[in-house]
């Protein structure tokens, strides 16, 4: 028996609603940092959606998408979810005292503990196929063409923040060292966010090929 689909739309709606807090919310509610609430939300958003993925029958999460498509749609999700919350916060982020700055580690706080449910669903979702056939020859082709696409705009990042950085001193005031640390961080997650919409385009048009 599947996870009831109520169950479903109350982790949508949580979810939307700690990124509501974690990106235009006010700074505190009933005297909470909403950080930590849309954070501490977000999290139980994805528990919830945890549980879904654990009471489907693997016949039903294999009849929808593969493996490799199920982790790049959860993986989506968490790194747009990252990466929103990463770049709304790179101003509290560029100060040279980063280590001893608590609203910093407030920040990096609650990164860890995105990343940390981001690796508990995918643990469990790889877990449902334990014993299966995970990829065949069309999913490994299809790895290796997202993993281009998601290589190449890193590499693009990259170019384009060196070259930026050729510009003249004054057009560069923003470029503190802690703030090139996370624009070199936001590459990163951009270079993933490509692979796994990559993956995802190519596992759709997979599909409407063989329909």
């Amino acid at each position: 028996m599947g996870a009831p689909i109520w169950g479903r739309w109350i982790s949508i709606l949580a979810a939307g609603g700690a990124l509501w807090l974690l990106l235009a919310g006010p700074e505190a509610v009933l005297g909470w940092d909403t950080g930590r609430v849309g954070m501490i939300l977000l999290a139980g958003s994805a528990w919830g959606l945890l549980y879904t993925v654990s009471r489907m029958p693997r016949e039903a999460l294999a009849g929808s998408a593969s493996p490799a498509e199920w982790q790049a749609r959860v993986g989506t999700g968490f790194i747009v979810a990252a990466m929103l919350y990463f770049f709304s916060k790179m101003p509290v982020l560029d100060t040279p005292a980063i280590a001893h700055d608590p609203d910093a580690a407030a920040v990096g706080r609650n990164l860890v503990m995105l990343l940390i449910a981001w690796a508990i669903l995918s643990s469990v979702l790889a877990s449902r196929w334990k014993g299966a056939v995970e990829a065949d020859e069309r999913d490994r082709e299809i790895a290796a063409k997202a993993a281009g696409w998601g290589h190449g705009a890193l590499i693009f990042s990259i170019v384009g923040i060196a070259v930026m950085l050729g510009f003249p001193s004054e057009k560069l005031e923003w470029a503190t060292p802690p703030m090139i640390g996370n624009v070199l961080i936001f590459a990163l997650m951009w270079g993933w966010l490509c692979e796994y919409v990559a993956t995802l385009a190519y596992y759709r048009s997979d599909r409407k090929g063989a329909a």
